[in-house]
């Protein structure tokens, strides 16, 4: 009897402490959620991946597999929670619970290997040499950089929320970006965060003794010191270019419901117009619509093509504009492609420049396989066609009178670090993003989507200017500061309204610098993704080695 008493006491001791892990893992993913927008509390991002990784320590694969996993599910599900606001039935919830339980798994994979990668037992971790789990904690942000890297590639990828980009108000601490992208910040939060539970360890063991504990956050401490102090120093002397362009940025704030209500279109594009007069009265030498603001093809629509030549002619003024395009595809006479675009209109109201979106947005604007299992249509808005053809290259625009040249990314291709760095070169003044959030609502979508876009600006050392159906609309300088934020007056993102920018250039004959990001690439990623895959293939080779 005493026996059974004592046995059945553990077990649920054991049960208990299970639970634990588990709501520790849970409590971590929320953690990581709170530290991107819209709550923005960047601290917590340097100790939730500490906190996921301790608690999925000292147990076999799969219990390490699940705590990683729910610790990622809870984040993601929490990050993403805006897509249950697109408004199709059934789909959002599909999408949010698929999604999230997908990238999921790479937070599963990079707990238990964190830990298969880890020089001793997490009860002997301690005693293992300092240089070794020095060593370690270095390779736990190679491995969760390495991850970021697939992420961003994989089918059509999904570069959101990086971890990195919750530091992106930190602004001298992410002038790193410059050579190592937003992988680099995503490396530090996880180096100091996995040393940070190692000091948290140590200070448990021996909490009188600094020497043991203290030595566990000293060398990522002093890295961050000395970036932080090295961009500061690169924000305080930025040189300040001397040129600026004007430009008139409008935010129609048209719900996705009426974009897809055809008896809606006059309405909404007379707002638009109604919306460009007013701010041409400020002059500007630009005026910018976001994408999906013209209702009918720019192109194939003599209504629609009138109103903007006659509002590019009579106000003397380039105009920038998201449109769908059509046309029939290369030798057929009745297969049509569409294209999700941007174009450039002059002040003659000439059509001089097109560039077509290379990055489409997965069961959005195109469904994969659908030739082959055409019921997959019925998943996505794309369309009875199956969605959008994806364009092939970059097409700078260039404005001729005005001297600038500029590049359009569209919707969330200023997400992607190695596809946006393609759109740069020496004579580029600024980049501009034309995206359609009105799919999310008043979401956290609009604050996250700017914020990712902040990375683009500084590693590429360009102003970004983004101009957003309903938010958030504004400008980044080379520095990753956005500018114009809200409404003048208000601290509402989301209204319908007009912003006047005024964005830095180059001057007439000069060059941009080109950074090392934007000439190399991700450099500092594949590193990562080496670095571990060779201290992977090793650890697979030894172990092999040993059971022969």
């Amino acid at each position: 009897m005493i026996s059974l008493g004592i046995s059945g006491n553990l077990s649920g001791l054991i049960v208990t402490v299970q639970r634990a892990r588990y709501l520790a893992g849970i409590a971590a993913g929320l953690l990581l959620a709170l530290s991107f927008p819209k709550a923005n509390v960047a601290g917590l991002a340097w100790l939730a991946p500490g906190i996921l990784l301790l608690a999925g320590c000292g147990l076999d694969r799969k219990k390490t597999l699940k705590i990683g996993f729910v610790g990622g599910f809870a984040y993601y599900l929490a990050s993403l929670y805006w897509l249950l606001c697109i408004p199709v039935t059934f789909l959002p919830i599909v999408g949010w619970l698929a999604l999230s339980a997908y990238l999921s798994l790479f937070t599963a994979l990079w707990v238990w290997l964190c830990w298969r990668l880890a020089p001793a037992l997490p009860n002997d971790l301690l005693k293992c040499p300092w240089r070794q789990r020095a060593i370690w904690a270095l390779q736990c942000g190679a491995l969760w950089v390495s991850n970021e890297i697939i992420i961003c590639r994989f089918l059509s990828g999904f570069p959101w929320d990086f971890l990195g980009v919750s530091q992106y108000r930190i602004i001298p601490l992410i002038q790193i970006a410059e050579f190592t992208g937003v992988y680099g910040v995503s490396f530090l939060v996880i180096w100091f965060s996995v040393s940070l539970m190692m000091t948290g360890l140590a200070l448990v063991q021996s909490p009188v003794n600094r020497h043991v504990w203290g030595r566990e956050i000293a060398l990522p401490s002093l890295a961050l010191v000395v970036i932080a102090i090295t961009g500061f120093q690169k924000a305080r002397n930025v040189e300040r270019p001397e040129d600026t362009v004007q430009i008139a940025l409008i935010q129609p704030s048209i719900p996705q419901t009426l974009i897809w209500d055809k008896d809606e279109s006059a309405a909404r594009f007379k707002q638009l117009l109604k919306l460009s007069e007013e701010a041409l009265t400020n002059k500007p030498d630009i005026l910018i619509w976001p994408e999906a603001s013209v209702p009918n093809m720019l192109r194939h629509d003599r209504d629609t093509a009138e109103a903007v030549r006659d509002l590019a002619t009579r106000h003397h003024v380039w105009v920038l504009l998201g449109s769908d395009d059509a046309e029939l595809r290369p030798g057929t006479i009745k297969d049509i492609d569409y294209f999700n675009s941007a174009f450039a209109v002059s002040p003659d109201g000439e059509l001089t420049g097109m560039y077509r979106k290379r990055r489409l947005v997965i069961f959005g604007e195109y469904v994969p396989f659908v030739k082959w299992l055409p019921f997959l249509k019925v998943l996505s808005p794309a369309g009875e066609g199956g969605g959008f053809t994806p364009g092939e290259k970059p097409i700078p625009f260039l404005l001729r009178s005005l001297g600038i040249t500029t590049s359009v990314l569209i919707c969330f291709e200023d997400t992607f670090p190695h596809i946006a760095r393609e759109y740069v070169d020496r004579t580029t003044d600024f980049l501009v993003n034309l995206t359609n959030n009105g799919w999310f609502g008043e979401s956290a979508a609009q604050w996250q989507h700017a914020a990712t876009s902040v990375f683009r600006a500084i590693e590429n050392r360009i102003p970004l200017v983004r101009c957003a159906n309903n938010g958030l609309t504004c400008w980044v300088d080379s520095l990753g500061i956005m500018h114009e934020v809200y409404f003048p007056g208000s601290k509402d993102i989301y209204k319908a309204g007009y912003k006047i920018v005024s964005v830095p250039v180059l001057s007439r004959g000069e060059q941009r610098y080109l950074t090392f990001y934007t000439r190399y690439g991700d450099v500092f990623g594949w590193s990562c993704c080496a670095l571990t895959a060779a201290r992977l293939g090793a650890m697979f080779f030894l172990n092999r080695r040993k059971r022969s």
